[in-house]
């Protein structure tokens, strides 16, 4: 018995492919709660009702992601959620993978492993392969050891009793979601079996607009002041810097490295600047990113 909760904004595009996918993992006392506040994808969405029961529509607010998932955790029956997006594919037996985990009473969340799908020949393509092998390697390093580790919004599972209620200015819930419940003494697991397929930004500032209000994320209070960490500028520099320097296969790809670099140096510059400095509310730092949908 679980529920899986779909957040959507203007993809009607690419929601009735992440209908299809879930619905053949769901069991038959499953749940697919998909929030959406536009009529484009609402119309999608009504489609799959007419088709399958187990699929439900949320309305919300447009107060951007986490007020979205409250609406969906208020009104889940179920006490295991997953948590997804609109504009993702979740691969076969991604689902199963997530609830095995969860069979262990002492593991409140389990995240996903993200595969990305944009062209590795490509300089946004390439870093996009870089950054999520990178944290798939690190996720797996720290599950080995029992350490603490971050779910990836893409795609996780966690027990809602944990986390009810996500603060509505979190700019990364999935970050503030691991770090509440690991705070309460129950483990993070990984499962690399439970891929999700992702398209990354193909520009700079779209890259930037997602980089921005997820790493963004990681400069407020609920993480800085969280007693556990597996992310921060200084902790990209000192566990990712010989990975991102090995990962290159040809001359070309270590020059885009080293581009990454100076790219992430921008980014970490910019969050610091709109988010410790100048604490620039959600609604100006969540911006719609058009090229990943």
């Amino acid at each position: 018995m679980l529920s899986v909760l779909l957040t959507s904004y203007r993809e009607p595009d690419t929601v009735g492919n992440a209908i299809a996918a879930l619905l053949p993992q769901l069991p038959p006392d499953g749940e697919l709660l998909v929030i959406a506040p536009d009529e484009p994808t609402t119309a999608v969405v009504r489609a799959w009702m007419a088709r399958d029961g187990r699929v439900r529509h949320l309305q919300d607010a447009q107060q951007g992601k986490p007020a979205a998932l409250n609406v969906g955790l208020a009104a889940a029956k179920h006490e295991i959620v997953v948590l997804t997006d609109g504009d993702v594919t979740v691969q076969a037996g991604a689902i199963a993978a997530l609830v095995a985990a969860l069979a262990d009473p002492q593991v409140g969340a389990v995240s996903g492993r993200v595969v990305s799908v944009s062209p590795r020949g490509t300089l946004f393509g390439y870093w996009s392969h870089l950054l999520v092998d990178a944290a798939h390697e690190t996720r797996q390093r720290r599950a080995a050891r029992g350490g603490f580790l971050l779910c990836t919004g893409y795609l996780f599972a966690y027990r809602r009793a944990l986390m009810p209620h996500i603060p509505p200015d979190a700019l990364a819930e999935d970050a503030v979601i691991s770090h509440r419940i690991a705070e309460q003494g129950y483990r993070i697991a990984y499962a690399p079996q439970a891929v999700v397929h992702v398209k990354y930004p193909n520009t700079y500032r779209d890259w930037l607009l997602q980089k921005v209000r997820s790493a963004g994320g990681y400069a407020q209070p609920y993480i800085t002041q969280s007693p556990v960490k597996m992310r921060s500028a200084w902790l990209e520099i000192r566990d990712g810097t010989w990975f991102a320097l090995t990962y290159g296969r040809t001359v070309r790809e270590h020059c885009w490295t080293l581009l990454l670099f100076a790219a992430r140096l921008h980014l970490w510059l910019l969050v610091y600047w709109r988010v410790r400095v100048r604490r620039l509310p959600l609604a100006t730092l969540w911006q719609r990113v058009s090229s990943t949908k």
